[in-house]
């Protein structure tokens, strides 16, 4: 053969477009999403819908255009390699969320424990309490998906941190009180949910703070 007259052609560089996205790739585009609810850039409506699509997608130039219009943290437009820090602890805790049922029963999370990233609290005609009022926030960002029908689902947190939430009661009730922490590095918890003929609702304790995240998830990590 005549390498001569025929010469190797390089391989172009696969697009974006066509290079099939990692599960890191999803996770770092997932904390850019995180970190913008936090600022109050996203709402959680939005929010949810850019993280189902952020699972959906199959390549990376599916992702990119679900950051294009936030900024990453200095300024500068998000891209999807950019990763986010928290200033609570090492990053999101792994692993699948925690999950609390109260089927004609009860169920209740208090205490010093290290919240993950995300919580399932599902009541029928049963109740569930989950007061965050000591609890240890691993990350910035705490996510709390509430079902309530003929039961209630009670959520307490400090008051000296960030809440928001989003959700509708069908005769029934749903109602958060909205917290803005003048810290802007202080953990936001957003609940999400619905009831039926029962109640979800998220409020402060009264006198209820916590003042030393750092240290206190330090020397629970045994750091």
């Amino acid at each position: 053969m005549d390498l001569e007259k025929h010469p190797q052609q390089p391989t172009a560089p696969a697009e974006p477009d066509v290079i099939r996205a990692s599960d890191a790739d999803r996770d770092r585009i997932a904390d850019i999403l995180r970190e913008a609810m936090a600022e109050g850039r996203l709402t959680a409506e939005e929010h949810g819908e850019r993280v189902d699509a952020v699972y959906r997608a199959k390549t990376v130039g599916e992702l990119e255009p679900l950051v294009r219009d936030l900024p990453a943290p200095g300024g500068a437009a998000a891209r999807p390699a950019a990763a986010t820090s928290y200033a609570h602890g090492p990053g999101e805790a792994a692993g699948p969320a925690e999950n609390l049922v109260a089927v004609f029963s009860s169920s209740t999370r208090r205490g010093r424990w290290r919240v993950g990233g995300r919580t399932n609290a599902f009541s029928l005609f049963g109740s569930v309490e989950i007061d965050l009022t000591e609890a240890l926030f691993g990350q910035r960002l705490t996510v709390i998906n509430a079902t309530s029908i003929f039961g209630s689902v009670e959520i307490r947190v400090p008051e000296n941190i960030s809440l928001r939430g989003s959700g509708t009661g069908i005769f029934g009730n749903f109602e958060v009180v909205t917290l803005e922490s003048g810290d802007p590095e202080a953990p936001v918890v957003v609940v999400n949910g619905y009831s039926v003929f029962g109640s979800v609702e998220a409020k402060p304790k009264r006198g209820k703070f916590i003042t030393d995240l750092q240290d206190r998830l330090r020397k629970h990590l045994g750091q």
